[in-house]
């Protein structure tokens, strides 16, 4: 280490005139395998030449719009550490309210099957399988990638009740039926300007869009639903802040009661769900 050698502080300030702060600390952190809580008491101390050319690496990607979810391998959802690669989506805290809606649906006392179509890094089928050990969850992706991703997930977190299947939607689950079914599936409109700017340039493009209105994978899925639905069983779907209109009508079309469509916090709509009668 030289006496010259740039502090964390220094590093920082640096980067923050690149990126957003936040991102800036996780990327330092990263590179150091440190806790936050370390900055508070050491940020004036040097980094190493190799650490501080690492971190400016990254720092260089990420202002190219790079995920920092991707720049660091991981990213945190509901309450599992979750590992991510571009194979897979970025895991938002939007999704959580899918998975706030579907456990309010499962009592945590009783036996219960749930299927999650288009699993990716198996965030869904996971936070579920956690929070109700004795539901049986099945987690469907097309991408053999991403499903590896998932298997790995869930050994890292020690979660043994969910199954995984190759192919797309319910194609896998031919015969089978369950108590819940849920998904975060692809509902960008194909050509949407939002597709070529920032972080979304990295990610998987068969995850994010989905035909001229961005509802064609999310009609596959409802029609195809009810043959896997228990009656009284639930299909939850995760859609844009404009479809939700749409969505229940989709729903209501097919027959499915009580349709109705949550806000996320930012009070925009995010699910629709529907219970097969």
């Amino acid at each position: 280490m030289t006496l010259d050698a740039p502090t964390a502080a220094r590093l920082l300030v640096q980067a923050r005139a690149a990126i957003d702060p936040v991102d800036a600390e996780l990327l330092l952190l990263h590179v150091l395998a440190l806790p936050r809580s370390w900055l508070f008491a050491h940020a004036d101390e040097p980094v190493s030449a190799a650490g501080a050319a690492r971190f400016q690496a990254l720092v260089a990607r990420r202002a190219q719009g790079e995920p920092v979810a991707y720049l660091t391998g991981s990213r945190g959802f509901w309450t599992l550490e979750l590992a991510v690669t571009p194979a897979t989506l970025v895991p938002r805290p939007d999704t959580e309210l899918l998975v706030e809606l579907a456990l309010a649906r499962l009592p945590a006392d009783a036996d219960a099957r749930v299927a999650d179509l288009g699993t990716g890094s198996g965030a869904i089928a996971l936070s579920i399988a956690k929070e109700r050990p004795r539901a049986q969850v099945v987690a469907t992706d097309a991408s053999p990638d991403a499903l590896e991703v998932a298997r790995g997930n869930a050994r890292r977190n020690g979660i043994g009740n969910v199954a995984f299947r190759a192919g797309s939607w319910l194609a896998p689950l031919a015969g089978e039926t369950f108590d819940l079914i849920a998904s975060n599936p692809p509902y960008i409109a194909e050509g949407d300007s939002h597709l070529a700017e920032g972080d979304l340039r990295f990610e998987p493009a068969m995850a994010l869009a989905s035909g001229v209105d961005g509802l064609d994978d999310i009609r596959i899925i409802v029609a195809a639903a009810q043959a896997h639905l228990r009656p009284g069983g639930w299909l939850l779907l995760e859609h844009g802040w404009d479809q939700g209109d749409a969505v229940r009508a989709l729903l209501r079309e097919v027959g499915f009661a009580d349709a109705t469509t949550e806000r996320d916090l930012e009070d925009r709509d995010r699910v629709t769900l529907g219970r097969w009668a």
